[in-house]
């Protein structure tokens, strides 16, 4: 109902409006350049986690599910051809490069929830000291390995939108034919859940029958999802991005369970929004 407040105000208060117009432009372009930003750190992730993968197991991807994983990530997020070549010839030992080492880092966030952090480095102190920082300004702690790990396990997901219009009983009988665990069905569409091994018979079911899937990874799932007041969900998403933030850091899973955040988050932009359009109509 906030919108219901506003009213067309006299010529002479026109300034206040000319000022939220600039605000809102500036804002646009701070996430332009926000936006901009991100995708070179992703493209630069990604990168290096192709390269990771090349070394641990080989250029072929038939064969070094990291290195499919990853490549099928960097389509995803449009990581240029000439991007990725570079990347596995590193790999190879094609090009000179840095050696990378994986680490995870477990402890616990704001409210007591659990946190994963997966990092690429080559420089171990370098990283421990970019991860600790962000725990501690953030209200969590750094914990011993093995302190949160036990509440997750990997997992295959498989995102099928409801904008194909695949049957849902099909995609079912499709799936658990080919060794799925689960499927869980939403107004978006359906998440099916596998396990790391039954992954690429999964993935080879759904290309045979023509279902397009929006997404695929292997992860680590929770066991169980902490429910937190708006409050902490804020806490823990500042937290989320701020480790998103750090160059080292390649994934990071948590069991808070950030819907109701997310959705808050979601109305206020609409609400903003709409009332800046509102205001420029006037």
């Amino acid at each position: 109902l906030f919108f219901l407040m506003i009213r067309r105000p006299p010529r002479s208060t026109l300034f206040p409006y000319t000022t939220l117009f600039r605000s809102k432009w500036a804002n646009i372009k701070h996430k332009k350049g926000k936006a901009d930003a991100l995708r070179g750190k992703i493209t630069t992730k990604i990168s290096r986690e192709i390269t990771i993968a090349v070394r641990m197991g080989g250029s072929d991807p038939t064969g070094n599910m990291k290195l499919k994983l990853a490549l099928s990530k960097a389509r995803a997020n449009n990581i240029p051809k000439d991007n990725i070549q570079r990347a596995i010839q590193k790999g190879a030992g094609a090009l000179e490069g840095q050696s990378f080492e994986e680490i995870t880092y477990e402890g616990y966030g704001p409210a007591g929830v659990a946190m994963m952090v997966s990092c690429l480095t080559d420089n171990r102190n370098r990283t421990a000291a970019d991860v600790r920082h962000v725990f501690s300004k953030y209200g969590g702690n750094l914990g011993a390995s093995g302190c949160v790990s036990y509440m997750f396990q990997q997992k295959g997901i498989f995102a099928v939108s409801s904008e194909t219009g695949v049957n849902e009983d099909d995609l079912m009988m499709i799936a658990l034919d080919a060794g799925a665990e689960d499927i869980k069905s939403s107004e978006d569409g359906f998440e099916i859940v596998t396990t790391p091994d039954a992954f690429d018979a999964v993935e080879k079911a759904l290309a045979d029958n023509n279902i397009e899937v929006a997404m695929s990874e292997i992860t680590m799932v929770p066991d169980t999802m902490a429910e937190l007041s708006d409050e902490d969900a804020e806490k823990v998403q500042k937290m989320l991005d701020a480790l998103d933030d750090c160059d080292d850091v390649q994934d990071v899973y948590t069991n808070a369970d950030l819907g109701r955040s997310e959705e808050h988050t979601s109305e206020l932009q609409s609400l903003e929004d709409l009332v800046c359009r509102l205001l420029l109509e006037k």
